[in-house]
């Protein structure tokens, strides 16, 4: 009979992980850190124990060091500066209570420049659509500012010339505007919140901005768990999501857009997110009853500046994914020719601590 081997201990397995691991107290007081921590915060772990962890990390963002003081909360921001000893840095942060005690809970802190490849390649692919935007700016307030003064000394005969220049300027402004957007690199701070309550609120606003038209529809699972994510971003994924499907399948009988939460249960999709694996099993769909997108471009729905629209321009699915992939998530394209359905699916992570309490029901 061959010898069990001992599996390291707790301490032993920590100490060996690469990035920082915090362990804060309900005081928000340092009691334990890892070698990595003791290495990014510039400090033995000695000289760490009983130290504020705030008066050591300076965080600009007041919505992540509001959160990070909400003891009971659970938290992931990405691309997060930092000020450690009047040294800046980016980094990407996790924080998640410990079951059992309530105000205790665990800090991990990670090189902001060690995530995948494949983002890195992305965003640098669109920092040249952000910079030429910016370049585009400055001559648009001119031309249109220029549009202003002629309208004033023009004839009314002309008045419609002028007025379609400031028009074609603001709609390239907001052209640029979205370019910005989709080359922004904004901190995305995720924390636990009511996926339905997000629907609701997107579904109000495509509702409101287009009236009454294509039907939308909601199958709920009101057994979900909080979803850790950004709300802003998570709403503006949805109603980006939900209008495109609204334009979709307007010009077909019986019209209609269905928005469906559920638990994959067996599925479990994984994202590489701050160094580690993520399980991803909350899903959200909106499907549509539409002729679906040209076949040619199914393959580069999310790319930028691909789009079945006759004016679209491209950019809104880009966007989307973009926001999910920042916030850890996933999302999928897929045509059911048989059913006639378009579905766009979207994958989060949970909330485990909050949804081991049984809230976001």
């Amino acid at each position: 009979m061959k010898d069990i081997v001992e599996a390291p201990g707790a301490r032993m397995q920590i100490a060996s992980i690469v990035f920082a691991v915090i362990l804060l107290d309900p005081a928000g007081t340092i009691r334990e850190a890892n070698p990595a921590a003791e290495e990014m915060l510039g400090s033995s772990a000695v000289r760490l124990f009983g130290r504020s962890f705030f008066e050591i990390v300076a965080i600009g963002d007041r919505r992540v060091a509001d959160a990070l003081r909400d003891t009971d909360g659970q938290m992931v921001a990405r691309g997060l500066a930092i000020e450690i000893g009047r040294r800046e840095r980016k980094i990407n942060l996790t924080c998640s209570p410990i079951a059992g005690d309530p105000g205790w809970r665990i800090v991990t802190l990670s090189d902001a420049g060690q995530e995948d490849e494949d983002r890195d390649a992305e965003r640098i692919e669109l920092r040249a659509p952000t910079v030429l935007a910016h370049e585009i700016k400055n001559p648009l307030a001119a031309i249109r500012g220029a549009s202003q003064l002629l309208d004033r000394r023009a004839t009314e005969k002309d008045k419609a010339l002028t007025q379609l220049i400031a028009t074609e300027v603001d709609r390239i402004a907001q052209l640029v505007d979205r370019m910005q957007q989709l080359g922004s690199a904004a901190t995305i701070v995720s924390v636990p919140c009511n996926l339905h309550e997000a629907v609701r609120n997107a579904i109000a606003t495509v509702r409101t901005s287009r009236g009454p038209g294509v039907e939308t529809k909601e199958e709920f699972d009101p057994s979900l768990p909080l979803v850790l994510a950004d709300r802003g971003a998570l709403e503006q994924i949805l109603i980006n999501l939900i209008a495109n499907a609204s334009d979709a399948s307007e010009a077909v009988a019986n019209a209609q857009v269905t928005v469906r939460t559920r638990f994959t249960g067996g599925l479990v999709f994984n994202a590489i997110r701050l160094g580690k694996a993520t399980r991803l099993p909350i899903e959200v769909s909106v499907s549509d009853n539409g002729p679906g997108i040209d076949p040619a471009l199914r393959d580069h729905v999310f790319e930028p500046f691909v789009s079945s629209k006759p004016q679209g321009q491209g950019l809104g699915l880009a966007l989307v994914r973009k926001l999910v992939r920042d916030m850890g998530g996933r999302i999928a394209h897929e045509r059911d020719e048989r059913a006639g359905l378009t579905h766009f699916r979207i994958n989060l992570p949970m909330a485990q601590s909050l949804a081991q309490k049984g809230e976001g029901k």
